[in-house]
């Protein structure tokens, strides 16, 4: 529904909790298309509407999406974090070449422009775990769909997820999962942690 009011480009910016992948995009623009609410930009943790809904439209969408497994932020510090989540996310699942030589700490401040120190200690107070610690679970969820997949020699994961060699991916999903990536792959069934579950 269009917004009657005298400020047609007044946009309202929702921050969702657990949109970890483009199909959680999907499901959000259905329930969003089921509300009638118009949206103009959809992201991961992010949606933008195009006019300000009401109370009551919120509370509905906030119930749509806690069904789905979905939360709708209104702090601000908890909206940070989960743009913070996210960004990892999207960094980790679409690793490009070029982004592998940047370091993730500036590739955040530049995303979010806050410095990293802040953005690192926020994230800390509020997860619980360092930026850190999440990038590397991250990582080796990452791993553990390569290695299911069984596309590519694990070489070539290393490679991918930028670890410097196998031994250092080895190490880190050893300790992570208390196997190798060679037993894990040879019990052939999903031992995988969903995204917004890390």
């Amino acid at each position: 529904m269009k917004s009657s009011s005298s400020k047609p480009d007044l946009t309202t910016l929702l921050y969702i909790k657990n949109m970890v992948c483009d199909r959680c995009i999907l499901v959000v623009r259905q329930e969003l298309d089921k509300l009638k609410l118009n949206y103009k930009n959809i992201q991961l943790g992010e949606v933008e509407l195009t006019n300000q809904p009401t109370d009551e439209g919120i509370v509905e969408l906030k119930e749509h999406l806690n069904i789905l497994g979905f939360d709708l932020l209104d702090d601000k510090k908890t909206r940070l974090v989960e743009k913070i989540k996210s960004s990892i996310i999207q960094f980790i699942q679409g690793i490009e070449a070029e982004e592998l030589n940047k370091k993730l700490s500036v590739l955040l401040s530049e995303k979010l422009k806050m410095d990293y120190h802040h953005i690192s200690s926020l994230f800390s107070s509020i997860e619980g775990v360092t930026i850190e610690k999440y990038v590397i679970l991250q990582r080796i969820e990452k791993a553990k769909e390569l290695l299911m997949y069984a596309e590519l020699s694990l070489s070539e994961i290393a490679d991918k997820l930028g670890y410097s060699s196998v031994q250092h991916l080895s190490q880190q999903f050893k300790k992570t999962t208390g196997l190798t990536p060679s037993h894990f792959k040879s019990l052939k069934k999903n031992m995988r942690t969903p995204l917004d579950k890390i």
